[in-house]
């Protein structure tokens, strides 16, 4: 019996020291495992956040070649769209690369010019017209009629009943208001030279003058029936 008393010894010590072995192995390894779920997740972000941009850059550029008329009916809506998908990038914008958080400050400044624009549009519609131009607007120029050549008021007279045509519709009462006194200037011209043109183009003008009286006369009736 007592022959076999070294090497069982022997046996425990060497299977005790590969025990610590192995359990100082599985301690290193653990770092690393724990330095790649960093990464991944790391990795993940910066491809969401990317991502992100891409969507947000497609948005802008979007939404700059829209036209004007429509888009400023929905400018609430678009406003609260740029600020859901900015703030989501400003959330993660530090794992952007510095390529993309230039983009991402280019498409910004893109948007926020383009969006103070729409708001001096707005705010432009939003003012009255003047009756300088209204004229402007119905004749499709700036003339002063205080000095326009006799030769140039049947060409004058024959853009105002045009635009009125085109545009009655949508008038206002204030709009014809407006159109009436553009009406009254022309004529005021009109008795001033009107010795200088030919009897066909004094007949027409006098047609056209007839033809807006009857149109402001209809409107003025639609709205007595309407009531």
């Amino acid at each position: 019996m007592k022959r076999f008393a070294f090497p069982l010894s022997l046996l425990l010590v060497t299977l005790a020291s590969a025990s610590t072995t192995q359990a100082q192995q599985t301690t290193t390894q653990k770092p690393a495992t724990q330095k790649s779920t960093t990464q991944t997740s790391t990795s993940q972000t910066v491809s969401g956040v990317e991502k992100d941009l891409r969507i947000f850059s497609d948005w802008v550029s979007d939404k700059l070649n829209r036209a004007e008329a429509g888009v400023r009916r929905e400018m609430p809506r678009i406003s609260a769209e740029f600020d859901r998908q900015s703030k989501r990038i400003d959330r993660s914008v530090d794992s952007l690369s510095a390529q993309g958080k230039r983009e991402y400050g280019d498409q910004k400044k893109r948007y926020e010019d383009w969006a103070a624009k729409q708001d001096s549009l707005d705010a432009k519609a939003r003012r009255p017209e003047t009756a300088q131009q209204t004229q402007d607007r119905l004749l499709g120029e700036k003339v002063v009629l205080s000095s326009a050549r006799a030769t140039e008021l049947p060409d004058l007279y024959a853009r105002f009943i045009g635009s009125t045509r085109e545009q009655r519709r949508q008038w206002t009462a204030a709009d014809w208001s407006k159109a009436g006194v553009v009406l009254s200037n022309l004529n005021a011209r009109y008795a001033q030279v009107r010795e200088q043109l030919p009897l066909e183009d004094r007949v027409r003008i006098r047609s056209w003058q007839g033809e807006f009286r009857t149109l402001e006369a209809a409107r003025d009736a639609k709205e007595v029936i309407d009531k």
